[in-house]
């Protein structure tokens, strides 16, 4: 395949043209005034070494030259190819809570905002991993489909805010089933291809106002080779949620403040029915390495990346081609030279008589 990596360069060569008939008017200029100077044949004969054709080759191996060039700063490449590349690595989707709950401040500096600290410092980890993610309250849905672009994944990570879904609640269930179709895309058949690679669920949630059977998909989970992980974020006993950009906390209908509290049952029940592991997320890494040690001994399986090789660069060609019609140029002189007059390289000796 080929292409120019800096295609819009190549509108220079529009300028070829100007350049060559500004050469003709100054040409046709300047022969009209050796008409004027006298009769043409006496001119030549006061001028035995003058070149009619010398002038007009050297141009045209400069533009020739300056056409080449700007070829070669267009960077013409050729190549690319695709390529199956085999890694050792695990797949891994992280589910995240963002429902209101995840503002309270038990964890500094809030819950949401722990949590995305936590997950940015376990994908500065990953080598050889897939990451997706997946957010969630009252709804679910993908955020970042599973990629090994841990760039992407960060940038994805740190746009998440309440915000993105409207309706509260904690559809745990739910994300965990939006979680199960990341691993796997649809094919043509209507199958699920999937990959052999060790896969995990890491859900991080306050487990609080828990909507549906969350247990019964974290068991298909385990059934269908998927470990489900359980951060869970906050304190037991509670806090209250602030009110963005206020002072005030989340109240009920009857005007109380709303305390949010960590269900950590709930957690616990969901991380033995999927066949992982629950750990509190605190003010310190124990989460984190908890969650790290778990993930390194899970077994790795080869993954399956498919990978574009870069293009070659060809623009040296072009580059030395010019050079050298810019040496040919810098050594043919306007004028004849009488040392070479009889080589007649440019047809110009007359018939000696």
């Amino acid at each position: 395949m080929f292409r120019f990596a800096n295609i819009e360069l190549l509108w220079l060569l529009l300028s070829i043209p100007a350049f060559v008939a500004a050469y003709i008017v100054y040409t046709h200029h300047k022969r009209r005034q050796l008409e004027a100077f006298g009769d043409p044949e006496l001119v030549e004969a006061l001028m035995p070494n003058a070149s009619r054709t010398r002038p007009t080759v050297k141009f045209a191996l400069l533009m020739a030259a300056l056409a080449l060039l700007i070829i070669a700063a267009a960077r013409p490449q050729f190549g690319q190819t695709e390529r199956t590349e085999k890694r050792q690595g695990i797949e891994a989707i992280v589910a995240l809570d963002i429902s209101n709950s995840m503002l309270a401040e038990d964890v500094a500096p809030n819950r949401l905002d722990r949590a995305k600290q936590m997950v940015s410092k376990m994908m500065d980890r990953m080598v050889n991993d897939k990451v997706g993610l997946v957010v969630f309250a009252g709804d679910a849905f993908i955020q970042l489909p599973i990629t090994c672009d841990y760039v992407s994944a960060k940038m994805f990570l740190g746009s998440i805010t309440p915000n993105l879904i409207k309706t509260q609640g904690t559809a745990i269930g739910q994300a965990l089933s939006t979680s199960i179709r990341c691993f796997g895309a649809a094919s043509e058949d209507g199958q699920a291809s999937v990959s052999d690679a060790s896969r995990a669920i890491i859900l991080i949630t306050d487990g609080e106002n828990h909507e549906d059977d969350a247990v019964a998909v974290a068991k298909r989970a385990k059934e269908e080779g998927i470990r489900v992980i359980v951060v869970g974020i906050g304190k037991p006993e509670g806090s209250p949620i602030p009110v963005p950009g206020t002072n005030n906390f989340i109240k009920d209908r009857q005007g109380n403040v709303v305390v949010s509290r960590l269900n950590e049952d709930m957690c616990r029940e969901i991380a033995q029915a999927g066949g992982g592991m629950y750990v509190r997320c605190d003010n310190t890494n124990t989460a984190l390495r908890a969650l790290q040690k778990e993930l390194d001994e899970m077994a790795t399986q080869e993954i399956e990346t498919s990978v574009f090789t870069d293009y070659n660069e060809q623009f040296q060609s072009f580059a030395l081609l010019a050079l050298l019609l810019l040496v040919i140029d810098f050594f043919i002189f306007n004028r004849k030279n009488k040392a070479l007059t009889r080589l007649d390289i440019f047809g110009e000796m007359k018939d000696e008589k």
